[in-house]
């Protein structure tokens, strides 16, 4: 009898791994890379996410930004309530939506080109083969953002416990070799907004547990490598890594972090961008980014209202004599 919820397995015909071995929590960790923003090339950052599943930016964001960010969301963060349950410590402070609280998180953090492009080449969805009657229709999925959201994590905070951060979208993959496009259901962006060591709860993460066999767990601390950043230095993190944030021993520390993923465009969204978000605040970015929120389609066709892009939504004069998509 087939099991309810099977393993992907891993296919050597998609990987091109030949007789490789497939990665496990034995096999050795791969070295996490460190890149300069100026100089950071998209190829490289892809790259190094494929074989580690993190990599550090320094100076993702100018000092200046974070400030104006951290200025849009301390209010929200100094009224935000403790988590009511095991997840976040007590002394964790939140702030979500930002898209509509902070045009420069907006703009500098998801809008970021570099982050974009990023996202772009691990996360681009493609139908090669689709044929409708005689005629065959190829489409490209853009990715889409999954969430907004800064914490802030006092002294005195216990450690968060591993985990990964693509369940909402039920994953159970197989083990590979080395990457397979295809895998990811998303990946994380956190950039720090105050200094973040090990001390003070920097995020660990397990290099390399992106391309492990889901059901090889649980994760072992051993393993865990600290993100420690500058302010305006930035952490990407494939979605399948094994990571959590660490314990804040300081007594008069507070960890900032800014954070945002996103996730394919055919996947459901984390935070409901359409609820979380007032169409006036969204009308004020740009249209880049509100289709990236989830106001342009998937193409060839999801996610349509009235048999339009959603976009018409944010600009009816342009639609108005418009023809229906199918």
């Amino acid at each position: 009898m087939s099991p309810a919820n099977p393993v992907d397995e891993p296919d050597s015909s998609l990987n091109g791994i030949g007789h490789k071995p497939v990665k496990s929590s034995k096999s050795p960790l791969p070295e996490v890379k460190e890149f300069e923003s100026p100089l950071a090339t998209v190829g490289d950052i892809v790259n190094a996410l494929k074989i580690t599943g993190g990599v550090i930016v320094r100076n993702f964001l100018s000092l200046q930004e974070i400030d104006r960010i951290l200025e849009d969301v301390n209010p929200y963060l100094d009224s935000d309530k403790p988590w009511d349950g095991d997840f976040f410590p007590p002394e964790t402070r939140r702030a979500f939506g930002l898209m509509g609280k902070s045009y420069t998180f907006a703009t500098s953090i998801v809008g970021n080109p570099l982050w974009m492009e990023v996202t772009d080449a691990l996360l681009t969805s493609y139908i090669k083969h689709n044929w409708v009657g005689e005629k065959n229709e190829e489409s490209i999925s853009l990715p889409q953002l999954h969430n907004t959201i800064a914490f802030r994590i006092g002294p005195g905070a216990r450690a968060q416990v591993l985990h990964r951060d693509d369940p909402p979208h039920h994953p159970n993959r197989g083990a590979v070799a080395e990457h397979v496009m295809g895998r990811d259901c998303g990946i994380g962006l956190f950039v720090a907004a105050t200094r973040t060591t090990r001390a003070n709860g920097a995020t660990r993460f397990i290099p390399g547990s992106h391309l492990w066999d889901y059901r090889d767990g649980p994760p072992r601390e051993e393993q865990t490598v600290y993100a420690e950043l500058n302010p305006g230095d930035a952490f990407m993190m494939l979605s399948g890594c094994f990571h959590g944030g660490s314990a804040n021993s300081t007594t008069d520390e507070d960890r900032v972090l800014l954070s945002t993923f996103n996730t394919r465009g055919w996947l459901r969204q984390e935070e409901n961008q359409y609820l979380a978000n007032s169409l006036d605040s969204i009308r004020k970015l740009p249209r880049a980014l509100q289709e990236r929120i989830g106001y342009g389609l998937s193409l060839p066709f999801l996610g349509w209202v009235d048999l339009h892009s959603p976009i018409a939504i944010l600009y009816p004069e342009e639609f108005k004599s418009q023809k229906d998509l199918l």
